[in-house]
């Protein structure tokens, strides 16, 4: 009776020990380094540069697009009033085009966009690639956590269902 009343406290207090040095390494890891996303710069449609690192700080929903994707232009609407929608801690969004400058241009002239947009070329569905998006396809969305860290991603088009679901 008194070897099994011993054996279960050494058993307990093996455990306590494993789950306090657990802890302990938890809380010591190492910094996750930010996503190489991060370290992007992109033309912006209207001249001058989008950098990417100053999208630190805040959770991001990075949307990949183009203007010849029936999809993505049907889904522009619904990221713009999200973005409309968000309290200065919220989450922010962006778009990368993978698309010609032009075509870009002239389409934000008809419909401009309440976000920040990159000009992401035809080499952005490499990037798309780089994000888990084997085929290439538009709709993209990556999400990103404050830190930088990809939280999840989306192929195809959001509707306001799947949006709230991967934005919660």
């Amino acid at each position: 009776m008194i070897g099994r009343r011993r054996m279960a406290l050494g058993l307990a207090a093996g455990g306590a020990g494993a789950l306090g040095l657990g802890v302990a390494i938890w809380r010591n890891r190492p910094a996750v380094a930010p996503h190489a996303v991060y370290s992007a710069q992109f033309a912006r449609p209207e001249g001058g540069e989008l950098s990417m690192v100053t999208f630190l700080g805040r959770p991001l929903l990075l949307n990949f697009w183009a203007t010849w994707c029936p999809p993505c232009i049907r889904e522009l609407p619904l990221l713009a009033a999200f973005h409309r929608a968000q309290p200065a801690d919220g989450w922010q969004v962006v778009g990368l085009a993978a698309d010609a400058s032009a075509p870009v241009r002239e389409f934000l002239q008809r419909q401009p966009l309440p976000f920040a947009i990159g000009m992401a070329g035809f080499q952005g569905i490499e990037l798309t690639r780089q994000l888990g998006n084997e085929g290439g396809g538009l709709p993209f969305s990556a999400l990103f956590d404050a830190d930088g860290r990809l939280m999840q991603t989306h192929i195809g088009e959001l509707d306001e269902l799947k949006l709230k679901a991967l934005t919660r």
